[in-house]
């Protein structure tokens, strides 16, 4: 048992070094991993066998790609005010460029006017991504359904953080290509546990490293566009009047006021039992005639 923790231990910081000591010597040399197995008795790169992986040359696919251009993720929100009666036909206008650009909605929010509930719809939100290729274009789409009364175009490089997944995920698939070959060579029930126990750990940490991979990867294929549409007439989201604060001060301690009243009921409810019992109990101690302490 110790034997096999001392092989893994091994295998581990052979392979936490990303492979080096393979990857610089392309030779016939002896690398930590076929050095350990070796030990054991299993696999090598100079005898291979059945279940051998040479962690000095992974699979192609855990090779860091080559990235075309930087990888931004790219967001917009743009404020249109339409001419009056022209709602739907410009939201309808903005699903139509949401199709033609092959992208999809994530999400719709329109309202009425407030003070009439029966008029159409005046204002609303549209949430849609695009591919990253056609985000320009979009936008300038967009901006010919009228008048852009907001825009705010943001950018987050993220070139440097989809590299590093990508040499971690290298560096684990390695780790768990020398558990799985050592997993073939163990012999009691012993070992077998504590190689499997190690490659579920690595296991677990690929599967979050594509994670996080899947989702870089799609937010950078596709960017995040919100159009907020405000028809002329529609009225304006209402300001709080209230410049000097006096009724906000009024509503704070109302509210404060019922939340220590809560508190207080709260509090008895609690303690309401325990008062009870100890009454309880001093009329029980007066009816037995049992004199209280006297004072000093």
């Amino acid at each position: 048992m110790k034997k096999v923790l001392v092989i893994i231990a091994i295998l581990v910081a052979a392979a936490a070094c990303g492979g080096a000591a393979g990857s610089g010597s392309s030779g016939g040399g002896t690398t930590a991993r076929d050095s350990a197995l070796q030990s054991a008795g299993g696999p090598t790169k100079a005898n291979p066998q059945p279940g051998y992986t040479d962690t000095a040359n992974p699979p192609v696919n855990s090779t860091v790609p080559a990235i075309q251009g930087p990888q931004v993720i790219r967001q917009a929100q743009l404020t249109i005010n339409v001419t009056t009666g022209s709602f739907e036909s410009k939201l309808a206008a903005v699903r139509a460029l949401v199709q033609l650009q092959q992208g999809f909605i994530s999400g719709t929010d329109a309202q009425t006017s407030p003070t009439n509930p029966n008029e159409q719809i005046r204002s609303g939100v549209i949430s849609f991504m695009v591919p990253a290729a056609k985000f320009d274009d979009t936008i300038d789409q967009l901006s010919k359904l009228g008048k852009v009364q907001n825009e705010h175009i943001s950018g987050n490089d993220v070139s440097a953080q989809y590299v590093d997944l990508h040499a971690r995920l290298g560096n684990m698939e390695a780790q768990r290509n020398a558990m799985l070959a050592l997993l073939g060579r163990a012999q009691t029930v012993s070992d077998i546990i504590a190689v499997q126990n190690q490659l579920g750990q690595i296991t677990q940490q690929i599967e979050q490293l594509k994670g996080q991979i899947s989702y870089i990867e799609h937010n950078t294929t596709y960017s995040t566009v919100s159009v907020q549409l405000i028809e002329a007439g529609a009225p304006a989201p209402t300001a709080s009047r209230d410049s000097w604060g006096f009724a906000s001060a009024l509503s704070d301690a109302a509210h404060n006021f019922v939340t220590t009243i809560n508190y207080i009921v709260t509090g008895l409810g609690a303690i309401g039992p325990i008062v009870i019992l100890l009454g309880l109990g001093y009329l029980l101690w007066r009816r037995r005639g049992f004199p209280l302490p006297k004072r000093a």
